[in-house]
């Protein structure tokens, strides 16, 4: 495995799939192409291990194994008997198979799961080796199929928990961010480690570990373990040289300019938790307060922000208030610095009563959201007419910008 070539999948949160193809082919993976929801590559085991430990957007890197056509589950059950499972793996290693569709006409995927599990146990008993356990909970080996209509792929999962578990987390407010596509927004808004950063709604403190690791050029997987660990063919010797070169690579822990704050004083012994796991603690600065109150500290930086998107009417009600508070709030106080915002509300643009640059189409799990990038340029950026413009509508063809 270690220097034939290997046929790789990685997904993502959709909308982050040319940040991923940025990084991959800055890890030197080859053949690097983007489908809706993420990236297929190739490279050898150096490659996947690098992609595992050093991908901020990544949610997994699956290894393929095998692909065809079928036209009923028994066609699904012959592709995985083609795979040698006993070269892959021991009998020791427990297992796990999940199966996902676009478009599958069959009756059930947990059958085509169920099928391609008795697969693996056939091929390690012709092997005369026994059959794998299966643990749905902590397995040791994770097998995925992916179905379209007529054509199925078997990847096994070189990740093992996926990759937006970076180790640092364990308590989260309400619908945390996951820490990839934090690491995806921050990636591009242009953040680069080097330019001030301030979020004034910084819940558990994603995007400021995120940042932090930015700037210190940590590598996201540093801390924890890895499927790939428990191959068969798994090098420790080279696993150690990535894990040496990447923390030769790493910055010392400093006073960074990443400030963040939250009106929710919950919230703020949650973010200082996870900032001292993740080896913050003294690093960033956190602090109790509204929004409105939250003040520059440099001439010139980036907001990056959740707000909370509104779901029942009184909510909605109350951020249709606050957004031209927001509004006001940057025109007053922040020029010079550019404002991000990641919300699932698209009637943000028009309400906070400011011109916005860009507008980028993310999804929050399944939720449609937009990243809405607002440069505070010195004079005004106010527009003149809050009505929707021409301006709006050609903003909104550079949804992909």
């Amino acid at each position: 495995m270690r220097h034939n070539q290997l046929a790789l999948f990685s997904p993502c949160p959709r909308g982050l799939e040319m940040t991923l193809v940025a990084e991959l082919n800055a890890l030197g993976a080859s053949n690097v192409s983007k489908v809706d929801g993420g990236v297929a590559f190739n490279g050898d085991a150096d490659i996947m291990m690098k992609a595992n430990l050093y991908s901020r957007t990544a949610s997994r890197v699956l290894l393929k194994l095998a692909e065809g056509g079928y036209q009923q589950e028994s066609d699904i059950y012959q592709l995985a008997m083609q795979i040698d499972w006993p070269r892959w793996f021991d009998v020791s290693r427990s297992i796990k198979v999940k199966t996902d569709a676009i478009g599958a006409q069959l009756r059930s995927l947990d059958f085509v799961s169920l099928k391609v599990k008795d697969a693996v146990c056939d091929r390690f008993r012709q092997a005369n080796a026994g059959r794998p356990n299966v643990d749905t909970r902590e397995p040791d080996m994770r097998i995925h199929t992916f179905l379209t209509r007529d054509h199925a792929t078997i990847y096994l999962d070189t990740s093992g928990e996926p990759l937006f578990k970076r180790g640092w987390r364990e308590e989260t407010g309400e619908a945390p961010l996951r820490e990839n596509l934090a690491a995806g927004i921050l990636l591009i808004a242009g953040y680069d480690g080097s330019q001030p950063l301030l979020d004034p709604m910084c819940g558990s403190g994603t995007f400021l570990v995120e940042a932090a690791d930015i700037a210190l050029k940590r590598a996201p997987g540093r801390n924890r373990r890895f499927g790939f660990q428990r191959l068969r063919e798994f090098d420790a010797l080279s696993w150690e040289a990535l894990l040496s070169e990447a923390r030769a690579a790493e910055l010392p822990a400093r006073d960074l300019a990443i400030k963040g704050s939250d009106r929710a004083r919950n919230m703020l012994p949650i973010a200082r938790a996870n900032l001292q796991r993740a080896g913050l603690a003294d690093a960033i600065e956190l602090q109790a307060q509204d929004i409105l109150e939250a003040r520059p500290f440099a001439d010139s930086g980036f907001i990056v922000t959740n707000p909370p998107y509104g779901v029942r009417m009184d909510e909605q009600d109350a951020l249709a208030e606050l957004y031209p508070q927001l509004g006001d709030w940057l025109k007053a106080y922040f020029a010079g610095w550019t404002a991000h915002f990641f919300s699932g509300d698209l009637r943000l643009s028009d309400m906070i009563h400011l011109s916005v640059k860009r507008r980028t189409p993310l999804f929050n799990g399944s939720l449609p959201c937009r990243l809405f990038a607002i440069p505070m340029v010195a004079g005004s950026a106010r527009r003149e007419k809050p009505a929707a413009d021409a301006d709006n509508a050609a903003d909104e063809g550079k949804d992909a910008e």
